[in-house]
């Protein structure tokens, strides 16, 4: 499940980029006017000399206001930004922001350099560990075959041979399905649409596919993709199955599908690890535990959600839209 990160900048009023701007130029503009109109009024009273100070010193001020400003309402937080962008690109991970920036154009710009980095950086993270777990995963079937073959180049009775061949058959297999899976898996990223589509529709084709029965408390129509909602509905189905189901129930409300089934459900101690690639309980039937986490990737590439929630009994799940 995705988590928002809190806001590390304070909102705090600030001028617009564009009044920085126009207020600078207005200054540029006016001040030299506003030093003739005043030398001119003035002449009579002050000389020549004492005017041309007063106005060179106005001139001074100004600049010298105005620039901090624009240091302050505009430079620093670019240089504070970039400062933060170069840190990201090293690697480092608890550099802060600037509590406020100077204009609400670059709080703005703080906020999605900020998090930009945040998704780049839990993106990685995810990324090394999904290829720790493919390693983990690919090395005991290919340590099996390599084993198997190493025995039956050597010099071995008929029946020696048999259990060998079913090992390189039996691991070869599983590496199969896993790199099925892992095609799915990396697919179930790509964005789909927000349908919506017809849960009765989509309920008469997953009954062709499972052998549950489904019941459709409450249908209606979904904000998701047909053929994605197929996919992550049968997904599940598959799953109720392997925990002893017999029927799948369904309830549409608005902005959620309810999904329940009578299975033997999960066990508490594996709650939280459910979505977790690679994860299962059913190694040794075949199971790559890459199934839920197909799920949740097809919702969440469209900005849905999927979360387990509690059942009296089975196993009940929530799919936001």
């Amino acid at each position: 499940m995705q988590r928002r990160v809190i806001d590390p900048i304070t909102r705090k009023w600030r001028p617009p980029l564009a009044l920085v701007i126009g207020g600078t130029l207005a200054a540029v503009l006016c001040l030299p006017l506003l030093g003739i109109g005043y030398f001119k009024l003035a002449g009579n009273i002050l000389g020549w000399g004492e005017t041309s100070w007063l106005i060179a010193w106005m001139a001074v001020v100004s600049t010298v206001i105005l620039g901090f400003l624009l240091w302050r309402l505009v430079l620093r937080p670019v240089y504070a930004l970039t400062t933060y962008a170069k840190a990201v690109k090293e690697g480092h991970r608890d550099l802060p922001l600037p509590p406020h920036f100077g204009t609400p154009e670059l709080t703005a710009l703080g906020e999605a350099v900020h998090d930009m980095a945040t998704t780049l950086q839990s993106r990685e993270a995810g990324i090394r560990a999904y290829s720790d777990h493919v390693t983990h995963e690919m090395k005991s079937p290919l340590t099996s075959i390599s084993a198997a073959a190493e025995l039956l180049s050597g010099d071995l009775d008929e029946a020696d041979r048999v259990p060998l061949l079913d090992t390189i058959r039996t691991s070869s297999a599983r590496m199969e399905r896993l790199l099925n899976d892992l095609r799915r898996l990396a697919a179930a990223r790509t964005p789909m649409s927000r349908g919506p589509s017809d849960l009765d529709a989509v309920v008469a084709a997953l009954s062709k596919r499972t052998p549950l029965e489904i019941n459709v408390a409450r249908s209606g129509l979904v904000s998701f993709d047909a053929d994605g909602l197929l996919a992550v509905l049968e997904q599940l189905a598959q799953n109720s199955v392997a925990h002893g189901a017999q029927s799948l129930t369904l309830h549409n409300s608005p902005q959620t599908l309810h999904i329940q089934d009578d299975g033997t459900g999960i066990f508490p101690g594996d709650q939280s690890r459910i979505f977790d690639p690679f994860f299962t309980t059913r190694r040794d039937s075949g199971g790559t535990g890459l199934g839920l986490a197909i799920v949740q990737a097809i919702l969440e590439s469209s900005g849905a959600s999927i979360a387990l929630v509690p059942s009296d009994h089975g196993t009940a799940f929530d799919i936001r839209f």
